[in-house]
């Protein structure tokens, strides 16, 4: 009786008694596998490939932020099989050797829910839960295997991953019908048998699957759930609609609301309301979060309103934060564009025009063009200089935006026709009347690089009216460039200059011409553009008049 080959041989029996109900095959027991195997009448109900109503097809993350731990949640890993020696659910090779069975049995228990995720995906699993329920009868049944505690493991659910691996659940029938109704139907279908087999094939994430399961076990879900995360909860919540586990979906819910998320969970979470309709107040919260109501005449509205108030704003550095926020938000290449729509572009000329007003009332106090009474009514916290270049750089950020989105060409119109800042301009300080040249070469450098494209009669009224201005402030432009690439604005003006008609060229080449040699590199340097004008007016001239004679 005390012989150790007896006591190893009695305990290998009792573990495959507890794992899988009988014996596995083998020449010790040859008796016990033929009798399995010819009797072996198991209820098995299958579970389509997710494709029925009540289960719809799992499409989790692989990724595992955190994973609860089975042992304490009801489930426990009881051993691993090399998918080389498995017969079936319920058999298994005798090639498998104890020690490496018992090995596996007991390193498993110190971390068994880290094992489904991060094994290979060719290998096999095997859970167990650990169910309380009461003894209510004093013989037992043969043909179910109980727990450590009196529950009964009735129900073996086997999972069967879509890229790969196996995972096999033994559960309480009980337990299992009363949390999810997609499987109390599957249950009341195999009332009688000793043994329900359900198996649900093509699983996105196993683990994720798995988790869901333990949760049936816990009375305090939400707790759990604040240790998973909410990129895991969504995945369970996902799985939890599919078998229609509405604790488990109340609970992922109401923590899902309670939470902030991040971009990747908002989307996310998204795609999920996209697949799925949760009839719940709390879901609601979360859609009004996901969605807005508004109104397309609501969004418009709101970017008329944010783009006055920051070329209003008095504050330099919260006004810079607020333009590049807006600018962002409002450009074409922006992440959010494609889901708002068109600005209205009266709205922002409204803007334009009102920076262009206010510019031009600046510059008449800076020419002593209005009357001491008239100055008192204005501001005169700051200096004008200030208040001149504040203006001058809400224009040229507004005309950004007007670059960006493809609408500026009316703003060239309406730049070049400004007689009264021209005017003014002739009699206004250099230190200040370079400010105009900024707005100028802002359209220059659009036109010379192709990203503005308007009729000739406006590229020809606008090099009229400011290509001399630009030439008398190009200096100062050169001393206070404030982001200005002054490389860039000499090849944008040659450019914009050569796209006039040859007539007009030579105006204003002649201009330059004298400017340039007068005042040397205070102005700008456009040799490169008048050597092409040179080359196209006089070298060519024959064959143009041969062209204008036919």
């Amino acid at each position: 009786m005390d012989d150790p080959a007896r006591r190893r041989h009695g305990s290998r029996r009792r573990s495959w008694c507890c794992t899988f109900n009988v014996p596995p095959s083998s020449p010790e027991n040859p008796y016990l596998s033929q009798h399995y195997r010819s009797n072996n009448s198991n209820c098995k109900t299958k579970l389509g490939p997710q494709k029925t109503d009540s289960l719809s097809k799992l499409t989790t993350s692989s990724s595992v932020p955190n994973s609860p731990q089975s042992s304490k949640s009801g489930l426990t890993l009881v051993g691993r099989i090399d998918p080389r020696r498995i017969l079936s659910p319920g058999r298994v090779s005798p090639l498998e050797h104890t020690d490496s069975l018992e090995e596996g049995r007991h390193s498993s228990h110190a971390a068994p829910s880290a094992a489904v995720d991060s094994i290979p995906r060719s290998r096999s699993r095997s859970f167990r839960a650990k169910i309380e329920s009461p003894d209510t009868h004093s013989g037992k049944d043969p043909g179910r295997v109980e727990g450590e505690r009196g529950g009964v493991y009735d129900v073996r659910l086997n999972l069967k991953g879509k890229h790969g691996g196996v995972l096999v659940l033994e559960l309480n029938s009980g337990v299992l019908a009363s949390n999810s109704e997609v499987f109390a139907g599957l249950v009341a279908g195999s009332l009688g048998r000793k043994m329900c087999r359900i198996e649900v094939p093509e699983v996105e994430n196993l683990g994720v699957f798995r988790e869901t399961i333990e949760l049936m076990f816990e009375e305090n879900i939400a707790k759990k759930l604040v240790k998973i995360g909410v990129y895991r909860a969504i995945d369970i919540l996902e799985v939890s609609a599919g078998i229609m586990f509405s604790r488990g979906v109340l609970s992922c819910l109401k923590y899902l609301e309670a939470v902030p998320w991040t971009e990747e969970e908002e989307e996310k979470l998204r795609s999920l309301f996209t697949r799925f309709k949760f009839d719940d107040a709390t879901s609601r919260d979360i859609f009004a979060r996901l969605y807005s109501q508004e109104s397309t005449d609501t969004h418009q509205n709101l970017a008329r309103h944010l783009v006055s108030s920051i070329t209003t704003c008095s504050d330099a550095n919260a006004r810079n934060e607020l333009k590049s926020l807006v600018k962002g938000l409002l450009s074409k290449s922006s992440v959010y564009e494609k889901e708002q729509p068109d600005v209205n572009k009266e709205d922002f000329y409204a803007v334009c025009q009102s920076c262009v007003s206010l510019l031009v009332n600046l510059f008449e106090e800076a020419s002593d063009a209005i009357t001491h009474e008239r100055r008192a009514e204005k501001e005169m916290g700051k200096p004008l200089i200030e208040r001149i270049s504040r203006q001058v750089d809400n224009i040229n950020w507004l005309l950004e935006i007007l670059l960006d989105r493809q609408i500026a060409e009316e703003f060239v119109d309406l730049w070049a026709h400004q007689g009264e800042l021209l005017k003014m301009h002739e009699r206004a300080s250099p230190m200040v009347r370079y400010e105009l040249s900024r707005v100028s070469a802002i359209i220059f450098i659009a036109m010379g690089t192709r990203k503005l494209h308007c009729r000739s009669e406006a590229r020809s009224g606008l090099l009229q009216s400011w290509f001399g201005p630009m030439l008398l402030d190009f200096g100062w432009l050169q001393r206070c460039r404030k982001g200005l690439d002054m490389k860039a604005l000499e090849e944008a003006m040659g450019q914009t200059l050569l796209t006039l008609p040859l007539k007009q060229q030579y105006v204003l080449f002649m201009e330059w011409f004298r400017c340039f040699s007068k005042h040397g590199t205070e102005c700008p340097n456009l040799s490169k553009a008048f050597q092409i004008w040179w080359r196209r007016s006089f070298l060519r001239g024959s064959e143009t008049y041969a062209i204008e004679s036919r």
